[in-house]
């Protein structure tokens, strides 16, 4: 069936909604919509399918928990409990674990599929990263999936510290530290989280607010713009034959597209409810409920928390005393510094990048990441960095498994933390270069093809041929990385622009960022790879890679 072509059920609603709304052409227009195939566009789907079920499971939750810090005393089903003292919070949520039917295994699901929301993002984001996919005209929607992503992370923290216990309890003191450590505000915000002094009486009703009106509410608003401008802008897609950047090669919305995003949703569910079957996930009752004398050893923040519990722990103690007034550098520069260059980093980049390159074309192509390895070696630097911080904030349980003193983890992860993003700079950009030179081989001498040949002389060769075309297209779809015209004229005056300390940073930039990956180049003439290339493979004389 062509696209042109419109299917009996497609056409049938279009018909009664014209009728009523004079929606159809507009429904038969986008039913149509063309999606790419790629298994890497469907790294998104996790996180919308993720975010569905959270609201579904979320919805369940609600109709037992509450949200009050007043005290009670339990008489519930977990009997080693029974008796304790605990806040009203902590006793709803054992009553949904051990006395609503279904209830711990939605909050297990629930619990997962946040993690999976989180992990999803960063996958996706990563994806467009890498392949470039934010640069014109996409960097709104970037900017609208970075903002996805803090507030993801605003909702899990508040999500995380509903249940009181003490696990979650120690995080809500961690939170308690580093906004009081805020200069000129940080007394207010925390007044105003906790409704007084620490632990104060308001602080769970005030999260429950958040997590399930005032950050969901803006998710759901963001999520819907994403999605609006996604299929305003058509996707992206990754290079290969018959790809342009005016055409969408794939299948449409209906009924390919429909049919594997509902199998897609069914797997993440079904992959999602085996963890919360089979994988306990934060089992309150072992940690009782939370109290501001007591302390577990071992705990750890969910993953997405991690590295800001590593730079915590990193971070030697340092503080200013000035005219009275005392600033805490040790808990204020590891909760915002580490943030604010991961976020502003991911924000600014797509601006960054076209001021550094002076590239204002539309990008409907994806790069392979190695056609762009400055870009994939700042992107694997950043994640040398998060990895770094979320390892060290398990520094406790790393010295404890290993045997390692504390101050040793601790001495280690902070030479770490500036030598290992240096060393994945270094390491990526040379594996990019390396890649392309092996596509440039590729097209230059063709692939095995599995024939052994015997020369006169004695020695065997595997006799190459040319690469498919499909694989060909899809390897010469590197695309030339721009640069600014910095070069001086004729009398030797340096363009306009190019003359100030401000101008020569951006040429001396612009030169680095192209440089290196254009000289390898994946054109071809046409006569390479002809099946006369061989690689030797036995003995005989010196074996030698020939292309003719």
């Amino acid at each position: 069936m062509s696209l042109d072509t419109v299917p009996k059920p497609i056409a049938g609603a279009s018909t009664f909604l014209d009728d009523r709304l004079g929606a159809g052409n507009f429904l038969k227009r986008n039913l149509r919509k063309v999606f790419p195939d790629h298994w890497s566009f469907l790294l998104g789907e996790i996180a919308l399918y993720s975010f569905i079920i959270l609201l579904l499971t979320g919805t369940f939750l609600t109709f037992w928990f509450k949200p009050s810090m007043g005290e009670v005393v339990y008489n519930g089903a977990y009997q080693q409990l029974v008796g304790v003292r605990m806040s009203e919070a902590y006793a709803s949520a054992l009553h949904i674990s051990f006395d609503v039917r279904g209830g711990l295994l939605i909050r297990q699901i629930h619990h997962w599929a946040a993690l999976l929301f989180v992990a999803g993002m960063m996958v996706h984001m990563l994806r467009v990263f890498f392949t470039g996919a934010y640069r014109k005209p996409r960097e709104l929607n970037w900017i609208i999936g970075v903002l996805l992503l803090t507030l993801a992370l605003a909702e899990g923290l508040t999500g995380y510290s509903l249940p009181d216990d003490l696990l979650s309890g120690a995080g809500l003191r961690i939170t308690e530290g580093v906004a009081i450590s805020i200069p000129l505000v940080g007394t207010y915000i925390t007044f105003f989280l906790f409704g007084g002094e620490y632990p104060g009486e308001d602080v769970i009703s005030r999260f429950y607010s958040l997590h399930i009106l005032l950050i969901p509410g803006i998710l759901l608003a963001l999520i819907s713009a994403h999605m609006i401008l996604m299929w305003v802008q058509k996707h992206t897609q990754m290079p290969g034959k018959g790809r342009t950047e005016t055409n969408v090669v794939g299948a449409p919305f209906y009924p390919t597209f429909m049919i594997k995003a509902g199998a897609y949703f069914l797997f993440t569910f079904g992959a999602l409810a085996l963890l919360g079957t089979f994988a306990q996930i934060n089992p309150i009752w072992l940690f009782g409920p939370y109290t501001p004398a007591d302390i577990s050893a071992g705990s750890q923040p969910d993953f997405y928390m991690g590295f800001l519990e590593g730079a915590l722990r990193l971070m030697p103690a340092w503080e200013i005393n000035f005219l009275g007034h005392t600033l805490p550098l040790s808990v204020l520069i590891p909760a915002l510094v580490p943030m604010g260059i991961i976020m502003t980093g991911l924000a600014l980049y797509p601006f960054a990048e076209r001021w550094i390159t002076g590239d204002d074309r539309e990008h409907h192509i994806a790069d392979r990441p190695r056609n762009n390895p400055h870009r994939t070696s700042i992107g694997i630097s950043a994640i040398a960095f998060y990895g770094i911080l979320w390892l060290l904030g398990a520094n406790d349980e790393i010295s404890s498994t290993f045997h390692i003193p504390l101050y040793t983890t601790t001495e280690v992860g902070r030479i770490a933390i500036f030598v290992g993003p240096a060393i994945a700079y270094f390491v990526t950009y040379r594996f990019c270069i390396g890649l392309q030179r092996r596509d440039q081989e590729t097209l230059l001498h063709g692939v095995e093809s599995g024939v052994i040949k015997r020369l006169p002389h004695g020695e065997y060769i595997e006799v190459h041929v040319p690469p498919a075309a499909d694989l060909a297209a899809h390897v010469q779809g590197k695309k030339h990385i721009p640069s600014v015209e910095a070069s001086p004229d004729g009398e030797g005056v340096p363009p306009k622009g190019m003359r100030n300390p401000l101008g020569r940073l951006r040429a001396k930039l612009s030169q680095t960022y192209s440089a290196d990956a254009e000289s390898i180049s994946l054109e071809t003439d046409g006569h390479h790879g002809e099946g006369h290339g061989h690689a030797g493979v036995g003995a005989g004389n010196e074996s030698k890679s020939i292309g003719h």
